[in-house]
């Protein structure tokens, strides 16, 4: 017994041995304490042992169900993977069809497009002989074969308009400004050349390509129709799909003005004849939307040619659709 230190008595109850305690002789009593002493040391030890190997099992089974929560993870992660494979594997698939699909409708549209302008050199020959014929034959049975020749030939003309009707379609063309004007209550035939504050719209990318491949369509159909009429356009085109142009002979005073004073080294000179772009990317609007007014001038010419008048300065696709109808009709041959 450490010196300073006291006794301390405890309960017989509950100690193991105490109704038959041992008797240990007075001179084996050191020893006895000794040896008690070293066994009460090594308990200790052994109980600070089982505490800190308590304490690694507690660490070792939170370990281990750290690592059982991250495998679970991990399955589900690869779970997810296997999903996004098997998405990106249909996704391709379906790329590829439907790039061969686009490939085969172009090798179509580019058949068509020829075959277009094979029968336009057809009709613009018919229609030489026609005028030839004109100057030859006279009387009235000159002008019944007139009249038949006239009627052929309008016919003709009736024949390739409606192919260039089957290849840009009304309804698409509608369908697209449908979707280019959203929200707004005008009717979906208005493709209309509209101010410069009010070109808002057009600020997304994929409406200004919509709107430029729209007026590609429109220009591509005028051009054809008036080469099928035999009418030069006063407004002459420049096509270029979704990048065309038109050109103006007769320009305004301020806008030539102000050509003449920002190019002064072409003043006396022969000046090409303006162009003015059919889309919006990277162009000024103001120009893009005299641009559409020239087109709409040009529709204009070709609906007076059929003695029609047009549906107004606002109205693009309305006036090509009316000038494809009236040139469609029974009554245009009949004239």
């Amino acid at each position: 017994m450490a010196a300073g230190t006291e006794w301390e008595l405890s309960p017989l109850e509950g100690i193991e041995g105490a109704e038959t305690p041992k008797i240990v002789e007075w001179e084996d009593l050191q020893e006895e304490l000794a040896r008690l002493w070293s066994l009460s040391a090594a308990l200790k030890k052994a109980e600070e042992r089982k505490e800190s190997l308590a304490q690694k099992l507690e660490s070792i089974i939170e370990a281990r169900r750290e690592s059982l929560r991250l495998t679970n993870e991990l399955k589900e992660m690869r779970q997810k993977l296997e999903v996004q494979k098997v998405a990106i594997a249909n996704l391709s698939i379906h790329t590829v069809k439907t790039s061969e699909d686009v490939k085969n409708r172009r090798a179509q549209l580019c058949f068509a497009i020829r075959m277009l302008l094979v029968s336009g050199k057809t009709l613009s020959a018919a229609h030489q002989q026609l005028q030839e014929a004109n100057k030859l034959l006279s009387g009235k049975r000159v002008h019944w074969h007139l009249r038949n020749l006239q009627k052929m030939l309008r016919t003709r003309q009736q024949y390739m308009v409606s192919q260039v009707a089957t290849l840009y379609p009304m309804k698409g063309l509608e369908q697209t400004c449908k979707e280019k004007q959203g929200s707004d209550n005008k009717s979906s035939l208005q493709l209309t050349a509209l101010p410069l504050k009010r070109m808002g719209f057009f600020s997304d990318k994929k409406e200004i390509q919509r709107s430029a491949t729209v007026l590609g369509y429109v220009a591509h159909a005028v051009l054809l129709i008036a080469s099928y009429l035999d009418v030069p356009l006063r407004y002459p085109l420049r096509l270029g799909g979704s990048c065309s142009y038109i050109h103006d002979y007769a320009p305004s005073i301020e806008s030539l003005s102000s050509d003449l004073s920002a190019n002064p080294i072409i003043t006396g000179m022969s000046m090409k004849p303006p162009e003015f772009p059919l889309f919006l990317e990277g162009q000024d609007t103001t120009r893009a939307a005299y641009a559409i007014f020239l087109l709409n001038k040009d529709l204009e010419q070709l609906l007076n040619d059929v003695g029609a008048e047009s549906l107004g300065p606002r109205h693009v696709l309305a006036n090509l659709k009316e000038l494809m109808r009236i040139i469609q009709s029974q009554q245009y041959i009949d004239i």
